[in-house]
Parts: C-alpha cells; sequence; structure tokens
C-alpha cells in the first residue's frame, strides 16, 4: 500500500500531463504546418512518439513513487511540478503557437530538470534511477529534433 496509492496518483497525474499535451497541440503532427516542415532525418514515425511517452511515464511513475516514498520533500514537489509544466506546455508553444525558437528553449529546460532528477537523487535511488534514464534519452532525442527544426526552418 505505501507503493500502490503514490503509484496510482503518479500515473494520473503523468498521463494526465500526457492527455493534457495532446489537446494543447491542436491538430499537431497532423497540420499542414508540421508536414511542411524540414524535419530531422531521424524523425521517428508519428506512432513512436505516443509509444515512447507512455513507456517514459509508466517509468517516470515508478520513479517518482520510490522517490517520493523516500524524499518527501518541498524540493521534490517543486522540482516535479516544473517537469510537469514544461513538458505540458512543449507542445502548446511548438505545435499549437508554432513558436519552435521558445519551444527550443523549452525542451532544452526540461531535459535540464531531468538530468537534475538523475543526478540529484542518484545516491538515494540507486539502481531505481534506471527508471529515469529512458526520460533523459528521449529527451535528448527530442531536444535534437526540435533544434533541427530551428536551425532549418
Amino acid at each position: 500500500m505505501k507503493f500502490f496509492k503514490p503509484f496510482i496518483v503518479f500515473l494520473i497525474i503523468n498521463f494526465g500531463a500526457l492527455g493534457l499535451g495532446s489537446l494543447l497541440m491542436a491538430n499537431g503532427p497532423k497540420s499542414l504546418w508540421y508536414i511542411q516542415l524540414n524535419k530531422a532525418p531521424w524523425t521517428p514515425d508519428g506512432w513512436v512518439f505516443g509509444a515512447a511517452w507512455s513507456i517514459i511515464m509508466i517509468l517516470f511513475s515508478v520513479y517518482m513513487t520510490f522517490l517520493y516514498t523516500r524524499r518527501k520533500t518541498k524540493k521534490v514537489a517543486v522540482m516535479f511540478t516544473i517537469q510537469f509544466i514544461l513538458n505540458v506546455s512543449w507542445n502548446l508553444l511548438f505545435f499549437n503557437q508554432k513558436l519552435i525558437h521558445v519551444a527550443l528553449v523549452n525542451i532544452t529546460l526540461l531535459t535540464i530538470i531531468i538530468c537534475a532528477f538523475l543526478a540529484t537523487y542518484a545516491k538515494d535511488l540507486k539502481w531505481k534511477s534506471l527508471l529515469i534514464v529512458p526520460y533523459v534519452l528521449w529527451l535528448f532525442i527530442a531536444t535534437s529534433l526540435n533544434l533541427y527544426i530551428s536551425l532549418h526552418n
């Protein structure tokens, strides 16, 4: 029970972020604007994004549950909240508002905060820190995609 309740809460929050982000992106990847962008040659097919984010949010929910049950601090709450806001707002900035350069700053900050989670709490969580590594790796890829679009459009 000590693990299960916070895990369910983190799942709801993290998948809520994905849902809210999807709403904020409007027509997003299917829009003529996005289709016509000069995208990186390593841009994955659209379905990969949904699959990757689903797996990442499950793993991040497990990670956050371990962290929360071990370090229930204001710092953890603030970092998680910043992560949530940056994650959700990227969709609005990039797809809805078409502010690709601002979105690049946003996703760079998101990458930094997720790397800060990894670096800050690795000693506390030990091997459980591996749960956040897919999030870090995916953000490196996503940031590179946003950077490419920023530079080539």
